[in-house]
């Protein structure tokens, strides 16, 4: 999965457009994008368009006075996507899991302290995570990618470790730089980031050509698989190619990665 489209939970007009922009996963957003006295009407509006579609919904926080009461309408949805703001702890995605056993959660780190608590997190029971990197920018009194690069590999280390594969990025905000956002998904592909959300549909066609694996990507990956394939397995340690090349388990996953990537 490459893209994730959010989408304004009070503005259900635009829920059918989004689902065809071609994202890979629509976030139907009931916080930061719905005003306080919208809360109400976006969560009924978020209910219904869910009984026949395939989406993601971003719920306000636990301790907020709308959390709760999303997460109560959401019942009636069943297996239902959320993704879960400002986790800093195992407690919080077991409060959900409690109240929705069936739910499928992405857990959001947006502070320092649930960063720390990356790998904990990730081990909870939760489908993914990720980061709300405005938030967290915030918090550490930091400005740009620079400030953010050891929160986005601690993100990805814990992801990985915890069997959940690559994270995807966080939002680029600006939506009128086409070309900032192609360089700030280049920065994070180098990281380990697999995909990132999106704010406009503008920004998906962009998003997927920065994290397409190129020509030359997929060729040296076919043709490693395919050495492997006719050398015997590298499962439980290194296997020798014929041209000498050393291959080892890792390897043969990044290649099978990369391919899964293709369009």
């Amino acid at each position: 999965m490459l893209t994730a489209l959010y989408v304004p939970g009070n503005r259900p007009e635009r829920f059918a457009k989004a689902a065809g922009s071609g994202a890979d996963l629509v976030i139907v957003d009931l916080e930061d994008a719905v005003p306080v006295d919208a809360k109400s009407a976006a969560r009924a509006a978020a209910v219904e368009w869910l009984a026949g579609s395939v989406a993601e919904v971003r719920v306000n926080t636990l301790d907020s006075p709308w959390g709760l009461d999303d997460l109560d309408a959401l019942a009636a949805v069943g297996e239902v996507r959320i993704r879960l703001p400002k986790v800093e702890s195992v407690d919080d995605v077991r409060r959900v899991l409690d109240l929705l056993p069936l739910a499928k959660i992405t857990a959001l780190l947006e502070s320092p302290l649930g960063v720390e608590r990356a790998f904990d997190i990730a081990c909870s029971g939760v489908v993914g995570v990720g980061l709300g990197e405005s938030d967290l920018s915030g918090l550490l009194g930091v400005d740009g990618p620079e400030g953010l690069a050891w929160s986005r590999g601690r993100l990805i280390s814990a992801s990985r470790a915890a069997g959940l594969g690559a994270p995807m990025m966080s939002v680029y905000p600006r939506v009128n730089d086409p070309d900032g956002l192609y360089a700030s998904c280049l920065t994070g592909r180098a990281l380990g980031f697999t995909g990132r959300a999106a704010i406009h549909p503008a920004q998906l066609p962009i998003i997927v050509e920065a994290f397409t694996p190129t020509s030359a990507e997929l060729a040296q990956a076919t043709e490693l698989l395919d050495a492997v394939a006719q050398a015997g397995t590298t499962e439980g340690g290194v296997l020798v190619l014929p041209d000498g090349r050393m291959v080892d388990p890792a390897m043969v996953t990044r290649a099978r990665e990369l391919l899964a990537l293709a369009p």
